[in-house]
């Protein structure tokens, strides 16, 4: 199954996980700190693998112009059912833009869950204006490369080379929420090619983890953001 036919099954579960409030805090603490990263809004934000829309509906409290594109129908009908008209149904990889329409291109945890990476983002880059913007989010790949034991004590790298590209799914429940993630494991290595073969130059790179100093994930990074721009 690809990711994308992955993510639209588990679409029902998404709107009820992404609007139960189950995971308020890591989209509260990795929202911010992506939002503090982002420069100022201009004419038109692209949000790529928008979801049920919760990034663009933060995007617009900042002043963007937001139009969403998702692959799956249910998410983008959801994203409708709060904001009319957001976004259209498309696959990242195949954008249904003219070239150079927009100034900044999001991809806020998606491009992970994309089949085809590298070419998402040079989809990004072929929508973008010259000097425009990419901002980035992906788990990070330490956090998809291993895992803690039970106790939380111990991080251990999985017996698969970190640098191999590989599939992985994540079972989840939450307050009697459960969800399936379904994603592809690479490298930061990977991610960086990719911007460079389409002509981004990486301006910053954070590593994000839980500010609460009594988690486990204070400790190793959960989400890697990046702000690159199109030469």
């Amino acid at each position: 199954m690809s990711l994308r036919d992955a993510w639209d099954a588990q679409a029902e579960n998404w709107i009820a996980w992404t609007r139960g409030g189950v995971d308020a805090a890591f989209i509260g603490y990795n929202s911010a700190a992506f939002m503090e990263l982002m420069p100022p809004p201009g004419e038109l934000t692209i949000d790529l693998g928008a979801g049920e829309g919760r990034i663009g509906r933060i995007l617009r409290t900042f002043g963007h112009r937001v139009v969403e594109f998702e692959q799956s129908r249910r998410l983008a009908e959801a994203s409708a059912e709060l904001t009319p008209g957001a976004g259209v149904i498309a696959d990242v990889t195949r954008l249904p833009v003219r070239p150079a329409i927009a100034d900044m291109a999001v991809a806020f945890m998606s491009f992970m869950d994309v089949d085809d990476m590298p070419v998402a983002v040079a989809e990004a880059a072929r929508a973008l204006r010259p000097g425009g913007t990419l901002m980035m989010a992906i788990v990070h790949p330490i956090n998809s490369g291993g895992e803690f034991d039970k106790p939380g004590t111990t991080f251990t790298m999985y017996q698969s080379s970190y640098f191999v590209d590989r599939h992985y799914a994540d079972d989840v429940e939450r307050e009697g929420v459960q969800m399936r993630f379904e994603s592809r494991h690479r490298s930061v290595e990977a991610y960086s090619l990719a911007l460079e073969a389409a002509g981004f130059v990486i301006e910053a790179l954070r590593e994000v983890g839980d500010p609460n100093p009594e988690s486990k994930w204070n400790r190793i990074p959960l989400f890697l953001h990046v702000r690159a721009r199109r030469a």
